[in-house]
């Protein structure tokens, strides 16, 4: 009994073995292109200078990207407790989120953060 079971184990190791090393065999040209081989997948030739300007504009734009999905991370649990709380309470919460994120919106506006080409 146990004798078929180290065959059967040991059998079963070797096809494994088998099967990675012909995916590997086989798979080998695309793992050997240039920016696969890179350790930076983003855009940027990692030869050049570490010293490039970097466009402010999107860096604002992350941001305001963080900002946004976070609010969307508070606005969530707002539905969700909207029958829990009284409704009052909960209406005045939710008015004053929303109109700091839409007085935080304007600003941004005002201040020409949105504009992407000016």
């Amino acid at each position: 009994m146990i004798y078929k079971i180290t065959v059967i184990s040991l059998c079963m190791v070797i096809m494994s073995l088998g099967i990675m090393m012909l995916c590997m065999i086989t798979y080998k040209k695309s793992m050997m292109d240039r920016e696969k081989m890179s350790p930076y997948e983003c855009g940027f030739d990692p030869k050049s200078s570490s010293r490039s300007p970097f466009s402010i504009q999107f860096f604002l734009i992350a941001v305001l990207f963080l900002i946004f999905d976070i609010e969307i991370v508070i606005i969530l649990p707002m539905i969700a407790t909207s029958k829990i709380l009284f409704l009052t309470n909960w209406f005045l919460t939710t008015i004053t989120f929303f109109m700091v994120l839409l007085l935080g919106l304007y600003y941004e506006w005002k201040n020409g953060v949105l504009e992407w080409a000016k």
